[in-house]
């Protein structure tokens, strides 16, 4: 009997919380419904990159029976951007750098055709909704930029390199600041420029640097560039309120070599040749004996790298003098920054032929002096005074007598 009763109350118990835990979700679920209908869903904080297309987007959830009769859309100073009725296209109407997007049921979506620092601010959009009235949703927009460069950059010594860099919204420039780094960790001021002043160039580049007055395209010029400019260069865009924004490009320099030749005899027979080319970086040195084999084994070469940070490149061959006088042996010096290699030819013809060249030339000039000289002499024996004086020779007082042939 007793266990009878514990049942019955037990099974009580269970069905009266059931129906307390019933009526408790019933009593929640109308308010939450309450909340949620005639509300607009629209993101609090949004980016937008500059000069790029950027939508603004909100949506609504009606309450059953509800309609939407028009929506509108206001910008920061409270000014229609853009208002229609839903599925009248006709009906749209509003400022020209937007447009009204494609968008969901019960949903508003506004394109900004390309984004400028003016579109930066609050936007409301309002669903005038029949018959509860308007609900509204806020958006704020940020506009942003990043800084954009020209990518890295090699250049020849002696030359004049621009480094550049961009950055999209220039009104939120207080300065620009450039700073050289050539080792990890240790940078060092070039230039600067501030919204409010002229191009400040540091005292260790007043010689050799200079900057444009520009808030948005920044371009800092070397001329005259050494071995030394070569480092990464970080242009840094001190704004306000979004901080620093900053983009490094690095700049190489090259030497180009310029190669000589020379050779001596180390052996009767033997010719020992020499091609040195200094450079930055490294040059290759390849001689090309065209096939000939009267080498007396493969080249040495030895680098040597200097102070400045260029390398001397000395490489030696050992030939057969006979090599010379009949094949043409040519240095090859190869280097990044040739478009193809220079060739420095070192075989004893060529120079043989500038002599006999040479030798020719002077013989010519002193025919004809002879022939100029005899043919004064033979107007003299005609009768007519003519003074003859040959200046062909260092020592004239001997040709005198030509003038009683």
């Amino acid at each position: 009997m007793f266990s009878f009763v514990v049942v019955v109350v037990v099974s009580f118990i269970f069905y009266l919380s059931k129906i307390i835990i019933k009526m408790k979700t019933s009593v929640l679920r109308s308010p939450l419904t309450v909340c949620i209908a005639g509300r607009v869903q629209a993101p609090g904080r949004v980016e937008a990159v500059v000069d790029l297309p950027f939508t603004l987007t909100c949506m609504l959830q009606k309450a059953k029976g509800e309609s939407v009769k028009q929506v509108r859309w206001l910008d920061m100073k409270n000014e229609t951007l853009i208002s229609y009725v839903p599925g009248q296209q006709a009906s749209v109407s509003g400022q020209q750098h937007v447009e009204l997007g494609s968008a969901a049921r019960d949903a508003s979506n506004v394109l900004i055709k390309r984004v400028s620092h003016r579109d930066e601010g609050c936007y409301t959009c309002i669903f005038d909704v029949y018959p509860s009235g308007s609900k509204e949703g806020k958006t704020c927009l940020i506009v942003t930029a990043s800084v954009t460069h020209d990518g890295n950059k090699t250049i020849v010594s002696g030359k004049e390199a621009s480094l550049s860099c961009r950055y999209g919204l220039p009104e939120k420039v207080l300065q620009i600041l450039w700073k050289r780094t050539r080792q990890p960790g240790i940078s060092q001021d070039v230039a600067s420029y501030a919204k409010r002043g002229d191009p400040m160039i540091e005292e260790s580049f007043a010689d050799h640097a200079r900057l444009t007055r520009s808030l948005s395209d920044s371009q800092l010029t070397l001329w005259s560039v050494r071995t030394e400019d070569e480092a990464c260069y970080t242009c840094e865009f001190h704004t306000y309120p979004d901080g620093t924004k900053s983009a490094t490009t690095c700049l190489t320099v090259f030497v180009l070599p310029k190669p000589q030749v020379s050779y001596k005899t180390t052996s009767p027979g033997v010719v020992e040749a020499n091609c040195t080319a200094m450079a930055r970086p490294k040059a290759e040195i390849v001689w090309n004996v065209e096939g000939d084999n009267r080498t007396l084994g493969p080249p040495t070469t030895v680098a040597t790298v200097q102070d400045d940070g260029t390398t001397l490149v000395i490489s030696t061959l050992k030939m057969y003098i006979s090599l010379l006088k009949d094949v043409s042996v040519k240095c090859l010096v190869h280097h990044k920054g040739l478009e193809s290699a220079i060739a420095v030819s070192m075989n004893t013809k060529s120079e043989s032929l500038a002599i006999l060249i040479s030798v020719t030339a002077v013989a010519f000039l002193l025919v004809l002096c002879m022939c100029v000289c005899l043919w004064k002499c033979i107007l003299r024996k005609n009768g007519k005074s003519v003074s003859v004086q040959c200046v062909c020779f260092p020592n004239t007082a001997g040709l005198r007598s030509l003038s009683s042939w």
